[in-house]
């Protein structure tokens, strides 16, 4: 079970949504992947242990954990059923929203009081009120003071429009600023670079395209997302998700749901 729910709209500046999935792994220890996209996620869990794998070494993961802008698939381990609540968010605001220092690692654990909310969250999900645990993170976010710079959001705004297909000189002119001044300020939001943000957007896209459309003509959908050709796009494509586009579509042919948006993790 895989449900979004849109955030109201005094949130939407800083998140895109929020999602609650429900998995049953079975007994035996199982893994599943999770591939990169253009946003960051606060990650709420209920169940066994689950844990990544990281420099080949399996680490348990507290609850709530960061996953943040990924440049290549996260593997993760549990088993048994596997309970997640979520806020995503675009990457250049969720550090100013939890008041932390902008970083580049991929997967991280951190301190913060939002971890409170976990003991509530169990409950919630112990009687299977799914909305209500919603509305309650719903409601702590409500009450932060959140303040989104103009400048950054429009320069986000501009890159998602475009599916990340745009060069770094037009987006500062959607932000209304200076090349310069908008690399300084996107680094120093999001820890990435306008650059490095465009490329997951963009992969992002062909990634969902190939996901519900998996007969796509690849020459022509590289040529659609702004690739400079086919083995461009299968370079980049191939860089974050470890696999070629053709192979990923075979693979969706054979494991997607009909009729079910592509969810960001796989099972093995």
């Amino acid at each position: 079970m895989h449900i979004e729910f849109e955030p109201p709209k005094e949130l939407r500046d800083t998140i895109t949504c929020f999602w609650y999935n429900d998995t049953d792994f079975g007994n035996e220890q199982t893994n599943f992947e999770v591939i990169p996209d253009g946003f960051v996620e606060i990650i709420f869990h209920f169940g066994e242990e689950l844990q990544i794998l990281q420099n080949e070494n399996l680490q348990s993961l507290p609850s709530p954990f960061l996953v943040g802008l990924l440049n290549h698939p996260a593997h993760f381990y549990t088993r048994k059923r596997l309970q997640i609540l979520a806020i995503r968010c675009f990457p250049w605001t969720v550090f100013d929203l939890l008041n932390l220092d902008s970083n580049k690692n991929g997967v991280d654990t951190f301190e913060h009081p939002i971890a409170k909310l976990q003991p509530s969250l169990q409950n919630f999900i112990n009687k299977n009120q799914i909305q209500e645990a919603i509305d309650f993170i719903k409601d702590y976010f409500f009450n932060l003071e959140m303040s989104t710079d103009s400048l950054i959001y429009k320069a986000g705004i501009a890159m998602r429009k475009a599916n990340g297909s745009i060069p770094v000189s037009k987006i500062a002119v959607a932000a209304h600023t200076t090349i310069r001044t908008l690399e300084r300020k996107f680094k120093q939001s999001s820890g990435f670079t306008v650059k490095d943000v465009s490329g997951l957007i963009r992969f992002e896209k062909a990634r969902n395209i190939l996901w519900s459309q998996p007969d796509s003509n690849l020459a022509e959908l590289a040529i659609e997302l702004g690739y400079t050709d086919q083995a461009h796009f299968n370079r980049e494509f191939k860089k974050y998700s470890g696999t070629t586009p053709g192979a990923f579509a075979r693979k969706a042919k054979i494991e997607k749901i009909p009729n079910r948006e592509f969810v960001a993790f796989i099972q093995s």
